[in-house]
């Protein structure tokens, strides 16, 4: 069984989360331990954290254990919530990293089939790759959000690292991968060239500025996500409390957050995952926080994607020159839908007329004859 990889977590770390608060999050969670496994026929969330950061490209040994993290989280208290916790303990370091990617591989696909949520502490952003590689036996194409300041593009004949797994998840079969899209690149850090394949594989991607000056641009992409993936590096080191690699900007701390709980409200996102952060006493509050933040969007999920029934909205259509935009307004909580046709005679990844997430902006500008832009790259990745 593939979840017997999973270590169980230390007994320091249980007796400290014994001791907080009877109302806690460490009060209110199960654990694996030596002596029990957590049931996970009524588990909703299931924390998995990961002990290897070969793919970071650190020249020297660096031994993580996610404990500070965790001690940080189970202090927390809970929302109003309704999501049952488990924390399934640490996939070690393999003997390779393929080893490790194996094992998170089978263990986050297992999961998504029982429709359970796991929220992947690591590690190195490469595993994202594998947690990408989980989808492949569930016959979907894969929508995949990175939080990041850099695209983590390699060359293709680069070994996967958190560098480069980007490479990888664009050219490895199966090709699975629908959409990428990043939120918070920082273009000094990223080459030209990096930047106009993003635009020539019709892919999404914001700079800091943009999310920063309006996050709730980033609502309708989380919306549409299956995977999403923060790099812990995209916040600054002023919040984060990282400094082994200072970084003057980058997200702050609300901010993160912020995005974290839009990430949690999505009714379409199966998988979440926080990497490269350094492990250590001051990084661990905020990345606790986010976890928390994540969670807590979950609660206010809305079962909205798929449409279950089409009274619940209002649908407007728009005339534009060869075409009508359809658009779709919940009015339960007020979030669009523009409706991308299928086209029979076309090589169409859809099968089908499909609802692409959009924002009251995306209707306003095509109500003054602008196309919108998110319609239009959705349009070319179905056919190319």
């Amino acid at each position: 069984m593939v979840f017997d990889f999973l270590q169980p977590l230390d007994a320091g770390l249980l007796e400290f989360i014994a001791g907080g608060s009877a109302q806690a999050l460490g009060n209110k969670a199960e654990f694996h331990t030596n002596e029990h496994f957590p049931d996970l026929e009524n588990t909703s969330v299931a924390i998995i954290g990961v002990l290897d950061n070969r793919g970071a490209d650190i020249k020297k040994e660096h031994h993580i254990h996610l404990n500070y993290i965790r001690k940080e989280f189970y202090s927390l208290f809970p929302g109003n919530w309704d999501k049952s916790i488990a924390d399934l303990g640490n996939i070690p370091a393999g003997n390779t990293q393929q080893d490790t990617y194996f094992v998170l591989k089978s263990i986050v696909e297992e999961l998504v089939k029982k429709s359970i949520l796991p929220i992947i502490i690591g590690g190195s952003q490469d595993l994202s790759y594998a947690i990408y590689r989980a989808y492949d036996r569930l016959e979907q194409m894969v929508n995949f959000v990175s939080i990041d300041s850099k695209f983590d593009f390699g060359k293709q004949d680069d070994e996967l690292s958190a560098a480069s797994y980007l490479t990888r998840m664009i050219v490895d079969e199966p090709n699975n991968l629908f959409n990428y899209s990043n939120l918070g690149y920082q273009t000094y850090y990223n080459s030209q060239e990096e930047v106009d394949l993003v635009e020539k594989l019709y892919f999404d991607a914001y700079r800091l500025g943009e999310v920063c000056g309006n996050p709730t641009i980033a609502e309708p992409v989380f919306r549409d996500a299956d995977i999403v993936s923060i790099d812990m590096t995209a916040v600054k080191s002023s919040d984060s409390g990282n400094i082994v690699k200072f970084i003057p900007n980058g997200f702050d701390g609300k901010e993160i957050c912020t995005l974290a709980r839009y990430a949690g409200i999505s009714d379409k996102v199966t998988a979440f995952g926080i990497f490269n952060h350094d492990d250590t006493r001051q990084e661990a509050p905020l990345v606790a926080q986010v976890i928390w933040y994540f969670i807590e969007g979950m609660h206010y999920r809305s079962n909205e994607y798929p449409f279950g029934s089409k009274e619940h909205y209002i649908k407007y259509i728009v005339p534009a020159e060869d075409e009508e935009l359809v658009f779709f307004k919940s009015d339960k909580t007020d979030r669009w839908w523009i409706e991308v046709p299928y086209v029979s005679n076309l090589n169409n990844k859809l099968k089908r007329n499909t609802l692409l997430p959009c924002n009251y902006q995306d209707y306003l500008s095509a109500c003054n004859s602008e196309y919108p832009e998110r319609l239009w790259k959705a349009q070319r990745k179905n056919i190319i």
